[in-house]
């Protein structure tokens, strides 16, 4: 046999293995639309279900100063904005960030992050939020929760020690 004809034979093996597969993930059915069909129909987007959290964006209060947070499409970020409002005072650790270890577990979704940008809003542990004021490299996991949009003044609206903060709905 030669390399064409070889090269055929293993493009239709691969060809009638790919269909295999996609009749086997979609229960036997054929679809008749594709990318470019006009005749499809645009998704629908999901609803979500009721008592669902559908905020987008919280606000994080620290003395006169507020921030707009732009939450991350994660469950735990959707806890969060669930128990909102919500007063803590959270501590200084490393003279980069504040942290406030809560009474609930949060559902996590950990990922190294590499680098901590200031602004960012996660959760270590399942219950621990962590409010990021410096960028650094960090080699540690967390879920995230958000992001502040600004963080121009955050440092100094933070300060050093315990502060008291208020997240509230935007």
């Amino acid at each position: 046999m030669n390399r064409n004809a070889l090269a055929a034979v293993v493009a239709i093996v691969v060809i009638l293995a790919c269909a295999g597969a996609y009749l086997a993930l979609n229960g036997g059915e054929t679809s008749d639309t594709s990318p470019g069909n006009p005749e499809e129909t645009p998704e629908t987007p999901e609803t979500p279900d009721e008592g669902e959290s559908t905020v987008d964006t919280i606000l994080m209060t620290v003395g006169d100063a507020t921030f707009t947070v732009t939450l991350a499409d994660t469950d735990a970020a959707r806890a969060l904005a669930a128990m909102l409002p919500m007063t803590v005072t959270m501590s200084e650790y490393n003279g980069n960030e504040k942290y406030v270890y809560l009474d609930t577990t949060f559902p996590t979704a950990h990922s190294r992050v590499g680098t901590i940008s200031a602004g960012d809003v996660m959760l270590y542990q399942d219950d621990c939020v962590v409010v990021f004021y410096e960028s650094f490299s960090t080699s540690y996991s967390y879920t995230r929760l958000g992001t502040v949009d600004d963080p121009i003044g955050l440092a100094e609206a933070l300060g050093s020690g315990s502060v008291t903060v208020t997240f509230s709905a935007a």
